[in-house]
């Protein structure tokens, strides 16, 4: 079933939205349904960020692949934007989501997850956040994760810093930094592994540092190297392609220290319900202008 709407003036048609995407039975059509509810809070967080699709054009147990560079057939009116590649030898041509209409166009292509990088167009190689991702290894669990990431909390607490807790939509956590742009991604990275390194140090059997996965067992990895330009990660409530259509969603420290939720207790179908209990809990975040020079100053 195809449907042609209008939208930010623009006439979109939305195609294939019988098509079931979970085998829970959500379809493209609830897929498009709860990016459009869900667009007022998600846009202010990927104005000006090259967008990297995801595109699981048969749902999520059918093939999948990434795809940075705009669509030859693409409308004219979808804003882009060209960036040189790492081998600086091909110019690609990012797609740049900044009202509704450009996001269900890119949801309409298989577009199950939103992959944003933490720097934007005007600044690349200087990043306006810094995340600390937390991924356990079984037997390690989600609660060993929480009690990883108020230590996280507490030490950059320590050096006059907030962080704001998200939930992966996976098994782990994302820890957000927000920042002023004034440090490089080689600078982050530095400040962010000498926390990660502090926790480590004190909990050797809980926390690794280990890129290795088979040499992670029993413990949470705490990855500081999502903090460079070329990585992305599943953005702020972005859907993503496992069992259950679980959401990428902002979670409160509280609700973290009670134990109140766990993976895949937000997902497509309640997170309207969600915000309209407790609003958007990163509000306020972009405007938070953080500066790593008390942590940088003591590394070095």
């Amino acid at each position: 079933m195809d449907k042609i709407v209008e939208v930010d003036g623009r006439e979109l048609k939305l195609t294939n939205l019988d098509k079931q995407f979970w085998p829970e039975g959500y379809t493209k059509g609830d897929l498009l349904a709860y990016y459009a509810q869900v667009a007022p809070i998600m846009l202010p967080y990927m104005q000006n960020r090259p967008l990297t699709m995801k595109r699981y054009p048969d749902g999520i147990t059918g093939h999948y692949f990434y795809q940075k560079d705009c669509p030859e057939y693409a409308p004219e009116w979808l804003k882009t934007a060209p960036i040189a590649s790492d081998s600086q030898d091909k110019i690609v041509n990012y797609v740049l989501v900044e009202d509704q209409a450009s996001l269900l166009w890119v949801v309409n292509q298989g577009c199950i997850e939103i992959h944003c990088p933490l720097s934007t167009v005007e600044s690349l190689h200087v990043p306006d956040l810094a995340i600390f991702d937390l991924d356990p290894a079984s037997p390690a669990g989600f609660d060993d994760t929480i009690d990883l990431a108020l230590l996280i909390k507490g030490a950059v607490q320590e050096f006059g810093l907030q962080v704001f807790p998200k939930i992966s939509g996976a098994t782990g956590l994302h820890i957000l930094l927000p920042l002023n742009p004034v440090h490089t991604y080689a600078e982050v990275r530095t400040a962010l592994r000498f926390i990660c390194e502090l926790i480590v140090q004190h909990h050797p059997r809980k926390a690794t540092l280990e890129h290795r996965v088979k040499d992670r067992t029993g413990r949470v990895y705490l990855d500081y190297l999502q903090n460079a330009w070329g990585k992305n990660m599943a953005w702020v409530y972005s859907l993503r392609p496992e069992p259950g259509a679980p959401v990428s969603c902002p979670l409160s420290w509280e609700e973290l220290e009670q134990g109140l939720l766990k993976p895949g207790d937000i997902h497509i179908a309640n997170l309207a319900e969600r915000i309209g209990k407790v609003g958007d809990l990163f509000a306020g975040m972009p405007d938070l202008k953080q500066e790593l020079k008390p942590i940088l100053d003591l590394v070095n």
